[in-house]
C-alpha cells in the first residue's frame, strides 16, 4: 500500500533555455523535465506541469522534491573521485566459473585483473569485481572460496590505481576486499543477507549499492509477483536506505539499484525501466545493471547472451535519458562510445545559441 504521493519526473526536454520556472533539473545532472507524474496513495496517477507542482505539495512531497532536484555528491573511492553529475560506466569483472554471461571467461586472477584494467582504459569509472554468481538458480558459495577468487583481482586493480567495487553479499568478503583496496560495496541483497554487512560498510566508511531483489537466487525467478512493481521496489529501497542510515552509513554514500532480473518478470523489468526517474526521489545515486540480461533475449527473438550488445546499449541510453548515474555493463568500450555521443547531444542542447542564430 502506498503511504504517500510519489513523484516521477517525466516530460524531459532538451534544454532549460526559454523555460524559466517551467522545468526542473534532475538530481543536479544533465537532464531537465517539464512535468511530473504524481502516483497517489490510492494508485491513481496524475500528470502535473513543473510550473504548478509546488501547489500540490505536502511536507513529504516537498522533501521528496528537494531530493529529486538536489545534486549528488561525488563518490570518493580511495584516491579516485567519481562524479555523479553525468552518467558513468561500471565495468563488470566476474571471477567466477558460472556467471550467466562471462563465467569462466578468465583463466586466472591475473587475466581477470588485466581485463578490468583494460575496461578502465576504455573509460569505465569503476570496475565491479564479483566472485559468486547470483544468476537465477545459483547456489551459495562459501565465503572462503569467494575471497580466494576476488582478493588477487581487487589487489592488482587497486594497486594500478583503478577504482574498484566488490560485488558480494558477505561481510567477510567485504572486509577482505576493502582491505585489499576496494572502495565501494555492491550488495545484491541490499545489506539483508549478512547481518554483519552494514556494520562492515559503516565502519570502513565506503559507499554502498543497495539492490532490490525478491527471493533468493535459487528461487527468485520462479513466480515473481507484485501489485505495482515500481512503487513496491521504491518503497523497499526506501526502507533499506533508512536501515543503512540507522547503521551509520550516510545517505551521500548510499546508491540504489532497482535490481533488473532479480525476482522480476520481463513485464516487471520493463515497468521499472520506464519509471527509473522515480528512484531519484530517494536522494541517492542510482545504479542500473541490465547488461546482457535475459529480458533482452526475450524481446529480441531469444538472442543468446553473447548477442545482446545492441539491446544492452538501448537500455544504457534509456538509463542516461532518465538521469541514472552508474550504468553497470559487460561491454565497456561500446557503452562508453554510446554515452559520449549522448553526452555530445546533451552538451549541444545545453549550449546557449548566439542571439544572431536564433529564429524569431
Amino acid at each position: 500500500m502506498i503511504m504517500r504521493t510519489l513523484i516521477r519526473p517525466t516530460g524531459f526536454v532538451d534544454s532549460p533555455f526559454g523555460h524559466d520556472g517551467k522545468v526542473a533539473r534532475l538530481a543536479g545532472g544533465l537532464n531537465w523535465f517539464a512535468s511530473a507524474e504524481l502516483i497517489h496513495a490510492d494508485g491513481a496517477r496524475e500528470l502535473v506541469p513543473v510550473a504548478r507542482i509546488e501547489e500540490r505539495f505536502d511536507a513529504l512531497m516537498a522533501a521528496d522534491w528537494a531530493r529529486l532536484i538536489s545534486p549528488r555528491a561525488p563518490l570518493v573511492l580511495g584516491a579516485r573521485t567519481i562524479r555523479l553529475d553525468q552518467p558513468q560506466v561500471m565495468g563488470i569483472v566476474n571471477a567466477t566459473p558460472d556467471s550467466f554471461s562471462d563465467g569462466g571467461a578468465y583463466a586466472d586472477a591475473r587475466a581477470a585483473a588485466e581485463a578490468g584494467a583494460a575496461m578502465a582504459g576504455q573509460g569505465a569509472g569503476i570496475i565491479d569485481v564479483g566472485g559468486e554468481s547470483t544468476r537465477p538458480g545459483a547456489t551459495t558459495l562459501w565465503e572462503g572460496d569467494e575471497i580466494e577468487r576476488v582478493l588477487p583481482v581487487v589487489q592488482q586493480l587497486a594497486a594500478g590505481g583503478t577504482a574498484v567495487s566488490i560485488d558480494t553479499r558477505k561481510a567477510a568478503v567485504m572486509r577482505a576486499a576493502i582491505g585489499a583496496g576496494a572502495g565501494l560495496v555492491n550488495d545484491v541483497s541490499g545489506l539483508c543477507w549478512d547481518p554483519e554487512a552494514a556494520a562492515v560498510v559503516a565502519g570502513a566508511g565506503v559507499p554502498v549499492v543497495l539492490m532490490h531483489h525478491q527471493g533468493d537466487p535459487q528461487t527468485m525467478q520462479d513466480a515473481p509477483c507484485y501489485g505495482d512493481v515500481l512503487v513496491e521496489v521504491y518503497q523497499w529501497l526506501e526502507e533499506r536506505v533508512a536501515a543503512a542510515e540507522q547503521a551509520g552509513i550516510s545517505r551521500d554514500k548510499i546508491l540504489v539499484d532497482p535490481g533488473i532480473g532479480f525476482g522480476k518478470s520481463v513485464t516487471h523489468n520493463l515497468e521499472l525501466l520506464n519509471g527509473l526517474a522515480l528512484f531519484h526521489g530517494l536522494g541517492c545515486g542510482v545504479v542500473l545493471g541490465a547488461s546482457r540480461k535475459r529480458m533482452i533475449g526475450a524481446l529480441a527473438g531469444e538472442a543468446p547472451v553473447d548477442q545482446r550488445l545492441p539491446g544492452s546499449l538501448a537500455l544504457a541510453l534509456k538509463a542516461a535519458e532518465q538521469g541514472i548515474q552508474l550504468i553497470r555493463v559487460h561491454d565497456v568500450a561500446e557503452t562508453v562510445q554510446a554515452l559520449k555521443v549522448w553526452r555530445g547531444l546533451r552538451d549541444a542542447a545545453l549550449t546557449p545559441r548566439p542571439a544572431s542564430s536564433q529564429t524569431v
